[in-house]
């Protein structure tokens, strides 16, 4: 009876979502190290407009990510509940701006759907796409079919390749 509770855990992962404008993107939360109020970065030179500069955490150095501008959308409007995840990508730090932390969410691998083949300039980077309960309360809820979530591939968005800052 022990393997199968085992195999159900496994299945399960926890992911940490987020908005950027009106979409909501999730990352899992094994990558996550902290989340950190907006403070502006210190700018570099000579590095894709993505990137808006460094930041020190805890004597660290670690890049600043505009993910909006990185996934080829308008930059992101700062305002009050602005932040930056940092998250570990392959061994390094990266921080990345966001418009809103919203949930940290449970979801089953199962319900895990791949992207669709469409022609998007980097596919790769959408991991999967899950629906997911919206935070409405009653009756309304109920025939709420939820909120679609498009789970990111930290790897394939490549951001730590030009800077090798956070080692």
């Amino acid at each position: 009876m022990t393997n199968t509770v085992e195999t159900v855990a496994a299945a399960e992962r926890k992911i940490v979502t987020f908005t950027l404008g009106k979409q909501v993107f999730g990352i899992d939360m094994k990558s996550l190290i902290e989340i950190r109020e907006w403070e502006e970065p210190t700018p570099l030179p000579s590095v894709p407009a993505y990137i808006r500069g460094v930041t020190n955490l805890r004597g660290t150095v670690v890049p600043v990510v505009g993910l909006s501008e990185r996934l080829g959308w308008q930059p992101s409007v700062l305002h009050a509940r602005s932040c930056i995840l940092v998250v570990k990508i392959a061994g390094k730090q990266a921080g990345f701006l966001v418009d809103e932390v919203r949930d940290i969410i449970p979801i089953q691998e199962s319900d895990v759907q791949p992207a669709p083949e469409v022609e998007i300039g980097e596919q790769d980077v959408i991991a999967g796409l899950v629906q997911v309960p919206t935070r409405a309360h009653g009756a309304a809820a109920e025939n709420d079919s939820g909120t679609m979530v498009l789970l990111l591939d930290l790897e394939a968005l490549r951001v730590t390749q030009h800077l090798d800052l956070a080692a």
